[in-house]
Parts: C-alpha cells; sequence; structure tokens
C-alpha cells in the first residue's frame, strides 16, 4: 500500500528514544522528510546520525517558548510541516499510591504529557494550516480509557491527551487538519522497561501481551496518510482486545 508520505515534512516529539524515535524511522523509511524533536541532545544527534536528511532540533515541551522557537526554525529548514507527531511523555510516579503522590509529580506529568502536547500543536499550527492534508497524531495510551492502581498521574495524563485531540479534530476540521490518538497498551520501550523493572530482562517471556515501537509507528503512519483520510477525531486503541472482553462469565 502506498502511505504517499514521500517529501512529505514531519516533525516527532519525544523522538530520541522508544515510539518516537520508530515513529522517526519509520517516517524516512517512507521517504518523508523528519525533523526530530527531544530535551535529548546526544539522543537527538544519534536519532539523525542515523537518518540521512532528518534535521535534529533539541527542547523541552514543557518550554513553550523554546518550543516555538524549535518547531519554528524546523519548519523553516524542512520547508513547511505536513505532519505533527506528538510522542513526547513520561510516566511519573509508578506504583505509589494516591496518598504518597506529591503535587509536584502530578503537575511534571500533566506538564509533558498534555501540556506539552498542547504547546506542540500551538506552535505548528501557522505550519501546519499552509500545508495540504495536514495532521497531527498523539499518542495516548490504554490507560486513558482502563486503569491499574499506582498509576494515577499518568492514567488522568492519558485521559487529558485523548480529549485534547478529539476537541482539536473538532476545532481544526474546518481547516481541513485531522487529529487523532493512538492507544497502545504495554509497549516494549526504555519507558516501560524501567517502570517494570526489567530493564536487563526485557519482556521475553512475559505473561502479557506486548507490542513493539515499530507496531506503534505503522499506526501513526497510517493515521498521517492520505489512506486515513476520512478517520478523524479516533482514538485508535491498540491493547489486543483487552478492552473488549467483557467479564461475563461466559
Amino acid at each position: 500500500m502506498d502511505l504517499a508520505l514521500t517529501g512529505r515534512r514531519v516533525i516527532v516529539s519525544g523522538a530520541a528514544s522508544g515510539i518516537g524515535r520508530a515513529c522517526a524511522h519509520a517516517f524516512a523509511a517512507e521517504g518523508a522528510r523528519v525533523a526530530v524533536l527531544d530535551r535529548d541532545a546526544a539522543g537527538v544527534a544519534g536519532v539523525v546520525a542515523g537518518l540521512p536528511g532528518a534535521i535534529g532540533t533539541v527542547a523541552d515541551v514543557t518550554d513553550g517558548e523554546a518550543l516555538r522557537s524549535a518547531v519554528t526554525g524546523a519548519a523553516a529548514e524542512l520547508g513547511g510541516l505536513d505532519h505533527v507527531v506528538a510522542c513526547a511523555g513520561i510516566s511519573g510516579p509508578f506504583g505509589v499510591p494516591l496518598t504518597e503522590i506529591r503535587r509536584d509529580d502530578w503537575d511534571a506529568v500533566f506538564a509533558v504529557n498534555v501540556t506539552g502536547a498542547f504547546q506542540l500543536v500551538q506552535a505548528a499550527l501557522p505550519a501546519l494550516r499552509a500545508a495540504e492534508r495536514p495532521t497531527i497524531v498523539m499518542l495516548s495510551s490504554d490507560s486513558a480509557v482502563v486503569a491499574a492502581a499506582g498509576m494515577v498521574p499518568y492514567c488522568a495524563s492519558k485521559g487529558a491527551v485523548l480529549q485534547l485531540a478529539r476537541a482539536l479534530a473538532v476545532e481544526l476540521a474546518p481547516e481541513g487538519i485531522r487529529v487523532n490518538a493512538i492507544c497502545p497498551s504495554i509497549v516494549d520501550t526504555p519507558m516501560s522497561r524501567r517502570d517494570l523493572g526489567l530493564e536487563d530482562a526485557g519482556f521475553a517471556g512475559a505473561g502479557f501481551p506486548v507490542q513493539t515501537p515499530d507496531e506503534v509507528a505503522a499506526h501513526v503512519l497510517y493515521l498521517s496518510s492520505a489512506v486515513s483520510r476520512p478517520v478523524n477525531g479516533v482514538a485508535m486503541l491498540s491493547d489486543f482486545g483487552y478492552a473488549a472482553q467483557s467479564s461475563f462469565p461466559a
């Protein structure tokens, strides 16, 4: 299937590792021109070194002014922006009961996961308005629709990301800008390995299904491509069917 992404211009936040890195590589493999954005300068340099033609820009999505400057600069270097992928995210306190969660930890999770995505879209909007068939894809999580104990800030933030994507889809539809969200379950990333204490062992032999960053990136490509033209304001739940299972004892 031809996704018609050759020559398209995309910026990916959180692109130094994990899902963001996989997205940058996937777009480049389709012939797109990629801007890699992350606060990790060394990580950005590493990704760009492996992607001929890609450009790197270092900024923290929580710093509105720096982010706007970085996005504007990337758009100028690419000659515009057709696609935005908001991957930057943190898990925050993991396995921590509600009574032990500090306000600054809560604020930090929302600053990156929600406000960071909001500011990225604001910064990219002038360029998107000038593009043909522009899209925005936001990385939410299955934690936006189901929850686990000890993950209150993360679950709440990913629910907010999902609703942010829906609200933007409605507001920007008259301008021809499509906005969708992807809600994957556990993905084999450095962050998930760290949260679960699996830095060394990885997910081999896990008693639950785990997807790869490349699988998520494939969904991002689809939602960014003209192939998905009718799809807008959608939450693509990628959880191996977990949320569809009834508790009925049949």
